[in-house]
């Protein structure tokens, strides 16, 4: 035994390693973990019921999102209807010199980089406040009600939506400005007037998806310890205290993810808001935006190799912000998607 023993660790690291467990040999570079190793596979067969789920959501990502992929090359052609994609001329980068010496591009550029902002940032402050507040309420049924209504009107359109806000604030017979008249103001025709129409975007906007958004903030505090809040309360805390302390921290992960993933929308835009709600000539120098312009220049003008380069251009600078997001978050908090 002692001789066993001594032979046992005189050998090399790797050796005694390999006659571990019962004298069988340790796994080689062949059965080392990794994604193609054995060890793999056999937890793929062992959970096969699984796989077979998840696979109708890969074959979806690849023919909905993968393979279209390939007409990005159309940014870079002078696309032609009867000669296809394959069969067009290629013309290097000169749709994005037309896209940047454009003069109305700038213009569009910017209003949608203020109008997105304001929503990213107002849309994105907005659920964790109303998060917060309903936490805080103790009646059940009331917080219930509360939770449903506010998230309520992410489910409808902004056809619908559109109509109710144009009788709402009509100038004539619209609610807001027969009050405004009351107390003695001038009427204000809001979604034809180009210094209303970005406020007007912006706050519908936050006032649909505000509710929405808290459901996944409220479902992270709902993972809080709940004997964190008992122990603050023994000690005097106040309701302000226990959320600022216990709440807020508690759902710092969530609100970091949510906030990278969002950052994108600084240059992307709501397409169905914006066309219903500010698609009219006289706002129209305050309100187009990327999503309008590409749908005019591709869908109505059909200069499809255009829009596909303008299109590029506002995906490849939101994957930009994303992962200029990312890193910050990682610096500054050591939160990342990645």
């Amino acid at each position: 035994m002692q001789t066993s023993s001594l032979k046992q660790q005189s050998l090399p690291p790797g050796k005694a390693a390999r006659r571990s467990r019962k004298g069988k040999a340790a796994p080689g570079p062949s059965q080392s973990s990794g994604f193609f190793s054995k060890a793999e596979f056999r937890k793929y067969i062992r959970y096969k019921y699984l796989v077979l789920m998840f696979l109708p959501a890969v074959v979806f990502f690849i023919l909905f999102s993968y393979i279209p992929m390939y007409g990005i090359t159309l940014a870079f052609k002078d696309f032609k209807v009867m000669e296809g994609i394959m069969g067009s001329p290629w013309i290097g980068f000169a749709n994005f010199e037309l896209l940047f010496g454009t003069p109305s591009f700038l213009r569009i550029l910017c209003n949608t980089l203020i109008i997105s902002s304001w929503k990213f940032v107002l849309g994105f402050i907005a659920p964790v406040i109303l998060a917060l507040l309903i936490n805080e309420i103790e009646c059940k049924w009331f917080k219930r009600a509360v939770q449903s209504i506010s998230y309520l009107p992410h489910f409808v359109s902004w056809v619908i939506l559109t109509s109710i806000f144009m009788n709402l604030l009509s100038p004539s017979s619209g609610p807001v400005n027969i009050l405004l008249k009351a107390l003695g103001f001038e009427p204000i025709f809001f979604l034809g007037d180009e210094n209303w129409i970005r406020p007007v975007l912006i706050a519908t906007s936050v006032w649909k998806d505000m509710g929405w958004g808290t459901v996944v903030y409220l479902a992270a505090i709902s993972s809080i310890n709940p004997e964190l809040y008992e122990a603050a309360y023994l000690d005097g805390a106040s309701r302000w205290r226990r959320m600022w302390h216990i709440t807020l921290p508690g759902i710092a992960p969530t609100v970091t993810i949510l906030l990278i993933l969002g950052s994108r929308g600084i240059i992307s835009d709501d397409f169905d808001q914006i066309y219903n709600m500010a698609n009219n000539a006289a706002v129209l120098p305050k309100a187009e935006v990327i999503a309008t312009y590409t749908y005019k220049v591709g869908l109505q003008d059909l200069r499809y190799s255009y829009s596909t380069a303008v299109n590029l251009f506002t995906n490849v600078v939101g994957l930009i912000l994303v992962l200029v997001t990312n890193k910050i978050s990682k610096l500054v908090n050591d939160y990342g998607i990645w």
